[in-house]
């Protein structure tokens, strides 16, 4: 299998429109060139070099000890062609900025410094490179002038670059040897260098052939309509291919179809709608429609899913865990993801596939994730404008990896949820009660299950209809097979929450008593509910007090080095931010903060 038939590409920033003349006629596309490269390689004294041609501003000096820490893109010209040079960071912690700045070149210039040779950096850019779907790659080997332009020096790093890169997918592989400070092979022909005859760097650029136009795609029109529902006029920004009144369209997920009334683009109506172009269309008939939703070709559908296989660069330093929820961003549509499973990650080193419980940053991997609602989309292979989407971290916003889907799961489109006629309402109907799930959180030794024991007692001698899920008790069935480290722990949760949203469809009161140590797991837990069904408790009692609580001398094993993955030792402990209720159970004994519990049950309607 092909390197590129194992990863991945990017989101925003790929489509650049072609240039339309003064009659109307479509000129040549503006080429978008990556140069990359690790810290002091050359990379924007090349940028500078390649911006000035062989004009008297061109770079004096070269640009070692300057470290680029965001993408810059800066327009330039050659003799046949328009060119977007964008110059990324190359640095490993600047991963994420490189892949943006990356997503949609037509053209990458891997820079290796001729003095240290192929590097991991310099493999880790031409996976990416790989990844994104960059059709040619120029090796520059570069500061040729820094090793008396030694042909044997430019060889040996070329020879070690050619050990792994027929792993790669490229339309084309090129060397060049180089001194960008002095121009040399760059944009004139080096005298130090003549026992090189090929081509120059330039020359590579202007040769090479332009294949991504998604004009050539199916229609996708990525819409715009925050406040949803019906309607004949929709905006948004096309993605792929052409639009045109009278053609026959989709609208993806609610898959109705309709005709293409009028096109207006600015101020007036257009004869067609293309790539990159923000497009108000008129249909002939009313349709639903969400924010995000596709519209498409009738001929040519999306697919429809909320399962899927994808490669994911994480970039985050917080490591991803199946399980954890995040957001989702595809195109317009922003909905719940979660990572269900890594079926493996990449050595950055052999390519090989490695098996994973975690991502770490920098890590590439292939997952398959579960979205809280079905989107629309293409294999990245098909459509790289609605193949990629990125999770952002729902606490901060953050985004924390890039994906490409590759394709969706046979099995989210096989199985349907089957409606029943006794239902959640007939259930707490029956039982004289409202569903409701009281999360008790905190740190080992608080009192969470004392409580929760307490609570359970006292609305059972009123008939009331409960069930308690304590963390140690689960671990001895469901959850056996689990450890304490931090993947384990967002699994523990994963598995107890799907659990209390079916006590809570039974119409029971369930009690669930742990730790459960992290925000987003306890917000997973939360989205499974109905709104108001959720009700957190957060049993807030200081570390001191649970070690001097702590029957087992858990605490103490566990600061003596004989415990690993201990929350509030080694392992974090996240607080509620904004719990329904807060317990300092130093403050009463269990009965009264049982009473207090049962008194906002009470309120809240979940018992009379």
């Amino acid at each position: 299998m092909r390197l590129r038939d194992r990863i991945f590409k990017l989101l925003p920033g790929r489509i650049l429109q072609r240039k339309t003349g003064n009659d109307g006629t479509r000129k040549e596309a503006t080429v978008k060139l990556l140069v990359c490269g690790g810290f002091g390689n050359g990379k924007t004294t090349l940028a500078e070099r390649l911006i000035a041609g062989g004009a008297d501003d061109a770079p004096k000096s070269d640009d070692t000890h300057r470290e680029t820490v965001e993408v810059t893109y800066k327009p330039f010209r050659l003799k046949t062609r328009d060119y977007l040079i964008v110059d990324a960071p190359g640095h490993d912690r600047f991963t994420q900025t490189l892949t943006t700045g990356a997503a949609g070149s037509d053209i990458a210039v891997l820079l290796v410094d001729v003095n240290s040779g192929v590097t991991v950096q310099t493999k880790r850019h031409a996976l990416i490179a790989s990844l994104l779907g960059i059709p040619h790659v120029i090796l520059a080997v570069n500061k040729m002038d820094t090793v008396d332009y030694s042909k044997r020096a430019f060889n040996d790093v070329v020879k070690s670059f050619e050990r792994f890169a027929d792993t790669f997918d490229f339309s084309s592989i090129n060397a060049v040897p180089i001194s960008a400070l002095a121009g040399e092979n760059v944009v004139e022909r080096s005298t130090n260098m003549a026992w090189y005859e090929g081509p120059l760097l330039v020359d590579y650029l202007e040769a090479a052939e332009l294949e991504h136009d998604p004009a050539t795609r199916p229609l996708r029109i990525a819409v715009a309509n925050e406040k949803g529902g019906a309607s004949r006029v929709f905006s948004g920004t096309v993605a792929s291919g052409v639009a045109r009144p009278g053609d026959s369209i989709v609208v993806s997920v609610p898959a109705r179809t309709a005709k293409v009334a009028s096109i207006k683009l600015g101020e007036g109506d257009g004869s067609e709608a293309r790539p990159g172009q923000s497009v108000t269309i008129e249909l002939d008939e009313e349709v639903e429609t969400d924010d995000g939703d596709l519209i498409a070709a009738v001929d040519n559908r999306p697919e429809v899913s909320d399962q899927f296989a994808a490669h994911v660069i994480w970039t985050s330093g917080n490591d991803l865990f199946p399980g954890r929820t995040y957001d989702l961003a595809i195109g317009n549509r922003k909905v719940g993801a979660t990572v269900t499973e890594i079926k493996h990650k990449i050595d950055i080193e052999t390519f090989e596939h490695l098996a994973a419980k975690t991502l770490e940053v920098n890590d590439i991997g292939f997952c398959n994730i579960a979205v809280s609602k079905p989107v629309a989309f293409d294999p990245f292979e098909s459509n790289r404008e609605t193949g990629s989407f990125v999770l952002v971290d729902h606490e901060t916003g953050a985004p924390v990896a890039m994906g490409l889907i590759w394709f969706g799961l046979r099995r989210a489109t096989n199985i349907h949820w089957q409606a029943l006629d006794v239902n959640k309402s007939a259930r707490s109907s029956l039982k004289g009660q409202k569903s409701a799930v009281l999360w008790f959180t905190g740190l080992s030794g608080s009192g969470k299950s004392t409580v929760a024991n307490m609570v359970e007692k006292k609305l059972h001698a009123e008939g009331r209809h409960t069930y308690t899920l304590d963390g140690d008790n689960v671990r001895h069935g469901l959850n056996k097979d689990l450890g304490f480290t931090d993947a384990d722990r967002v699994e523990n949760i994963r598995r107890v929450a799907e659990v209390s949203r079916l006590f809570a469809d039974a119409g029971e009161i369930v009690l669930v008593s742990f730790i459960s140590p992290f925000r987003s797991e306890r917000r997973l837990a939360r989205d499974l509910m109905e709104d108001g069904e959720f009700i957190e408790v957060f049993v807030d009692t200081p570390i001191e007090v649970c070690k001097q609580r702590d029957p087992k001398g858990l605490y103490k094993k566990a600061e003596d080095g004989l415990i690993k993955n201990f929350t509030g030792i080694d392992s974090p402990y996240e607080a509620p931010e904004s719990a329904e209720i807060v317990l300092d159970t130093t403050k009463g004994s269990p009965e009264v903060m049982a009473d207090i519990l049962i008194a906002e049950l009470r309120q809240r309607g979940v018992i009379a």
